[in-house]
């Protein structure tokens, strides 16, 4: 790589060491946990064990696992900066990678390492197998039924996590931290759940080792990172002078709050602006209340107009002001600011942040995966307003506009296209099939918001649903605004 356009790694990678083992090596992770590693390694010599062994669990990980490994764990992110200037830097934290679909055995000894003290993971919000109608974990998983059964050859994270950690006690190597960095809220308690769910199924004897040996912090964490599509991989090549098969690129912004329970150290993620706490509550429900579920509040109204750009979208005037609306109106009675936190200064960055040319977010990365992200983002907060009587006009709308995109597959301009659910099954697919739109309200995404049964949600929504298919959604929208 050339190293005049970019911030090129400034310490010796060999006197770096694996503290951390990270599944999940996707472009958030990499925006994100490596790049605040990668800082503090080059401002803190003494943070040298920490580095990162990255573990990819997927057979559609075989290409990113061969170019960073042809790389040597090198990449590059370029932060685009919401004033027009970007700076790239080449990310030297990634100390290996490991593929499990060739060397499951590796994955396995790199959690019982005892160099290893934290297991880090980015697996999505759908990825901890949590029923959404039961809240537990769902032991007919057909993929956990078969890691359960099978110890010593696992296929889910469950299952290497379990075989690691029996290893790990045979070997006396001591505790260890789960850290998920996943947008859930309480996601340690969540992750939590999952894992001492699976452990107590499979191996009752791990389950109690890890109560005593094993902590689960919860965090919240938060940077915009848009997919790399091969034209980006052409376009910041270009711009940063490097032959980068995997770069990254992403906001200026970046957020992560981290409550401070690790059982056998952690790196000193504060020297480079990492906030501890002893309850990360509060920065959650703001974050995925105002950041995230505003993304999917926007996604699908702009998706359906024919906008593909995020910031694109964020500059009609009507999605901008729908957005604000549902910010100020509809979701700040139920975000108390944490700490010193300015909610008006928070709502107004992230308006910023969503408007970022340089970043140009794709509208189809945020309409991915609804039936995993409205539960987590939306449902908490809709609920309270369906109970409290609050003004429905906007969430109804937002539900009406996914119905129609997940039905007809065209969007306001006569354009097809796909959706990518990946947790679509036959209970939604009979609800989108029906003649009546509220058999839609009845999916498992949508449960305890009591939804049909709100006789003011239904009208409103019943009422959009035939006006966007008639109209088209930014007709509609601009009904409400």
């Amino acid at each position: 790589m050339e190293k005049e356009k970019i911030k090129a790694v400034d310490y010796n990678r060999n006197n770096t060491k694996s503290g951390i083992l990270h599944i999940g090596v996707g472009n958030f992770h990499r925006a994100h946990e490596e790049f605040y590693t990668d800082q503090l390694l080059r401002i803190d010599p003494s943070q040298g064990d920490w580095a990162i062994t990255g573990a990819m669990l997927l057979p559609s990980d075989e290409r990113l696992y061969n170019v960073l490994k042809n790389q040597d764990g090198l990449y590059t992110v370029t932060v685009c900066g919401r004033d027009g200037v970007d700076q790239a830097y080449e990310i030297g934290s990634l100390k290996d990678v490991i593929w499990a679909q060739t060397e499951p055995e590796k994955v396995i000894e790199k959690i019982a390492d005892p160099d290893t003290k934290i297991v880090s993971m980015t697996i999505t919000e759908g990825g901890y197998n949590i029923d959404k109608e039961t809240g537990n974990f769902d032991l007919n998983n057909e993929a956990v039924r078969k890691d359960i059964a099978n110890p010593s050859a696992p296929e889910t994270v469950f299952g290497f996590v379990a075989e690691g950690l029996r290893k790990r006690i045979a070997d006396g190597a001591g505790k260890v931290t789960i850290l998920t960095c996943d947008n859930l809220q309480h996601n340690g308690n969540t992750a939590r759940k999952a894992f001492m769910s699976f452990f107590k199924a499979q191996d009752p004897e791990l389950a109690k080792w890890a109560e005593e040996n094993v902590t689960f912090p919860n965090s919240m964490v938060d940077r915009i990172t848009p997919a790399t599509r091969p034209e980006d991989v052409e376009r910041l090549n270009i711009k940063n002078g490097t032959e980068d098969k995997a770069p990254v690129y992403c906001e200026d912004f970046i957020q992560w709050v981290v409550e401070d329970n690790f059982a056998n150290g952690r790196p000193k993620w504060e020297e480079v602006g990492v906030e501890f706490t002893d309850n990360v509550a509060p920065y959650e429900n703001m974050k995925l209340s105002l950041l995230n579920a505003s993304h999917s509040l926007l996604s699908y109204p702009s998706f359906l107009s024919g906008y593909r750009k995020v910031d694109e979208a964020m500059k009609d005037e009507r999605i901008r002001k729908f957005v604000k609306d549902f910010m100020d109106i509809d979701i700040t009675p139920y975000v108390p600011a944490p700490g010193n936190t300015d909610l008006d200064e928070y709502k107004q960055t992230l308006i910023e942040r969503f408007s970022n040319s340089s970043v140009s977010d794709q509208v189809a990365r945020l309409c991915f995966d609804g039936l995993s992200k409205f539960p987590v983002y939306l449902i908490p907060n809709v609920t309270k307003m369906v109970k409290e009587g609050k003004d429905l006009t906007r969430v109804a709308y937002l539900f009406a506009a996914y119905y129609d995109y997940l039905k007809y597959h065209t969007d306001d301009k006569g354009e097809v296209f796909e959706v990518a659910e990946p947790w679509m099954d036959a209970t939604v697919e009979k609800a989108l099939a029906s003649d009546n739109p509220l058999d839609f309200l009845d999916i498992p995404a949508f449960a305890g918001a009591g939804l049909r049964d709100s006789k003011a949600f239904t009208d409103l929504y019943l009422k959009f649903v035939k006006e966007i298919r008639e109209k088209g959604a930014m007709s509609t929208l601009e009904t409400i605004i």
